[in-house]
C-alpha cells in the first residue's frame, strides 16, 4: 500500500513538473513571437515615415550600459507558399545568426544591388527557430518577396537542388540577373537544399 502511495506521489509530481515546463515553454515562445510581431509592425511604420523625418540636433546624452539589443528589422522576407513572414536584421547585428533568425550571409548582396545575390540561411527541423522547415515544399515558379528600403522585390524560383553538407555551398546562378538564394539543411540527412530565385 505504501509503495503504491509513493508511486502516486512521484507520478503526480512528474505530471505537475511536466505541465509547468510546457507552460513555461509556451509563454516564453509567445513572448518572443510577440516581440517579433511588434518589430515587423515597427518596420512597416518606419518604411512609411522615413522620408519625412528630419532629426533636430540634440545634446549628446551620456551613454547607458548596453542592454539586450532591440529587434530592428531592415527588411521583411515573405514566402506565401509556406506562409513565412520573417524580418531580417542588419548583417552587423548579433541577431543576424541562424541561432536567432534568418541569417543574411556575409557574402550576400542586398536586394537593391544590380545582378547581386541575396543569400539567406536558416534552420530546418522542428525548433522554434526552424524558419526554413518547409523550404522543401517549394516548387519551381513559386514566388518570394523581400521588402527593403520602401520597395518590394519580387522573385520567382528557377532552380532547386541538393548539395552535400560540407560547410560551404556552391551557388549556381545566372550572374547577369539579380537573384535570391535560400539555404537550409534537408532534415535528417547530410544534404542541404539550395533554392535559387530570380528577380521578376
Amino acid at each position: 500500500m505504501k509503495r503504491n502511495k509513493s508511486w502516486l506521489i512521484i507520478g503526480s509530481f512528474l505530471i505537475i513538473v511536466g505541465i509547468g515546463l510546457i507552460g513555461y515553454d509556451y509563454y516564453s515562445n509567445k513572448a518572443i513571437n510577440d516581440d517579433e510581431d511588434i518589430a515587423i509592425a515597427e518596420f512597416y511604420e518606419n518604411e512609411e515615415t522615413t522620408e519625412d523625418i528630419i532629426e533636430e540636433p540634440t545634446e549628446e546624452k551620456p551613454k547607458e550600459e548596453k542592454k539586450e539589443e532591440k529587434i530592428n528589422y531592415i527588411a521583411v522576407l515573405k514566402i506565401p507558399k509556406i506562409k513565412l513572414v520573417r524580418g531580417l536584421v542588419d548583417r552587423n547585428s548579433y541577431l543576424n545568426n541562424i541561432k536567432y533568425n534568418v541569417e543574411i550571409l556575409k557574402d550576400s548582396s542586398m536586394p537593391d544591388e544590380v545582378n547581386g545575390n541575396v543569400i539567406l540561411a536558416a534552420h530546418s527541423g522542428n525548433a522554434r527557430i526552424s524558419y526554413f522547415r518547409n523550404l522543401d515544399k517549394l516548387k519551381l515558379g513559386d514566388e518570394i518577396s523581400i521588402e527593403y528600403k520602401s520597395k518590394t522585390y519580387e522573385y520567382k524560383i528557377v532552380d532547386i537542388y541538393l548539395i552535400d553538407k560540407t560547410g560551404t555551398a556552391e551557388i549556381i546562378r545566372n550572374k547577369n540577373k539579380s537573384t535570391l538564394t535560400l539555404i537550409t539543411c534537408k532534415h535528417n540527412t547530410n544534404k542541404q537544399i539550395i533554392v535559387i530565385a530570380e528577380l521578376i
